[in-house]
């Protein structure tokens, strides 16, 4: 008889980011495989967030929360199957456990996080490097996680982000009336407003544009907790709208000049493929990890250039570019959570044979 395959459903209780958006997206795919329900259970810690999945069971599993419960509950839970874990960490003493670390940004850029969080978080790839077996989300980063944890790029599969999530979103136009967009020319930044998206540079190219009626809108949270709080300039022009639903994200993108999405380390970068998907400019950083993920769809600039962003946003504010829009949905045409689910699948059993 095969062995059950257990989901960590740690993610379940964390705020969004890209890595609980991976989670999620990965175990819908597999809740729409064919006999998924026959293999996969999902365990969450009480109290975490209803997925509403069709087919994959799921079971709440008593013992506290975070890393307490990851490491004790859901270990005994899980203890007699396998492990697909997707948000970076794992039961350290489980045996079969297939773990996704979807960057090396606590080895390459520690001063953007608290220093507890991210030596803990160093302590536990290394052991998770020794203990499971490891994806990651782009070539990138299987590069960054192999050099910083001694292993070879071979031992780390590639599963990557897709932003399928919003194909069949119905857009939500009040945003636009309810952040005053109505008639004006905006761009937006779409990420949790942490030290690594470099949100400076985009205001500074902000005050170097004239036109009074532009906007910069800033979608996401400010996660305190994990990271510092990056020094945020004020600015008339500025629009700090928060957390957004995926229907209010679809809207904004379809009425944007553009995307900026200025990072100074990613892993991948889901709001580019956001933005291709709905036909939006994207002006990204000059980084390994945008380069890969948008190829010749997006306009570059150097991370602190910001003369150079706010000549692409001028750009952008008189001209259409067809060719790289197309460009753009070949670009997200290229990713998608159900390929991803399989790869991870396919890892999680072929693994231990």
């Amino acid at each position: 008889m095969a062995e059950p395959l257990f989901i960590n459903g740690r993610f379940l209780t964390q705020p969004m980011s890209g890595v609980q958006r991976y989670a999620r997206e990965i175990v819908r795919a597999l809740d729409h495989q064919p006999g998924a329900s026959d293999r996969y259970v999902l365990l969450t810690p009480v109290g975490a967030d209803d997925l509403q999945l069709t087919t994959l069971p799921v079971q709440t599993v008593p013992g506290g929360g975070g890393h307490l419960w990851e490491q004790t509950a859901l270990a005994w839970a899980a203890r007699h199957g396998r492990l697909l874990s997707l948000g970076g960490s794992g039961p350290v003493l489980h045996p079969r456990q297939v773990v996704v670390v979807h960057d090396a940004a606590v080895f390459r850029h520690p001063e953007h996080f608290r220093r507890g969080y991210a030596a803990f978080h160093r302590t536990l790839g290394r052991l998770m490097a020794r203990r499971a077996r490891l994806a990651t989300v782009s070539e990138f980063s299987r590069r960054e996680l192999a050099a910083v944890l001694n292993l070879s790029p071979s031992d780390i599969t590639v599963a990557p982000n897709s932003a399928d999530h919003l194909h069949d979103v119905t857009p939500d136009p009040a945003v636009i009336d309810s952040l005053d967009l109505t008639d004006r020319p905006y761009f937006v930044a779409l990420g949790n407003l942490t030290p690594n998206k470099n949100l400076a540079v985009a205001i500074r190219a902000l005050a170097r544009l004239s036109d009074p009626t532009v906007r910069l809108v800033l979608i996401g949270a400010r996660p305190s907790a994990i990271f510092d709080q990056p020094a945020i300039q004020t600015d008339q022009r500025l629009i700090f709208a928060g957390r957004r639903t995926d229907a209010e994200v679809a809207a904004l993108l379809d009425g944007a000049h553009g995307l900026i999405f200025p990072s100074v380390y990613e892993g991948f970068g889901i709001p580019p493929l956001e933005a291709f998907l709905h036909g939006c400019p994207v002006i990204a950083s000059d980084i390994a990890a945008t380069r890969e993920v948008c190829a010749d769809a997006a306009l570059y600039f150097a991370p602190q250039d910001d003369a150079t962003l706010a000549g692409h946003m001028t750009r952008l504010l008189t001209e259409t570019d067809p060719a790289r829009r197309d460009a753009g949905l070949r670009r997200a045409a290229l990713y998608s959570w159900s390929r991803s689910a399989e790869i991870l699948d396919d890892l999680l059993t072929s693994t231990w044979r």
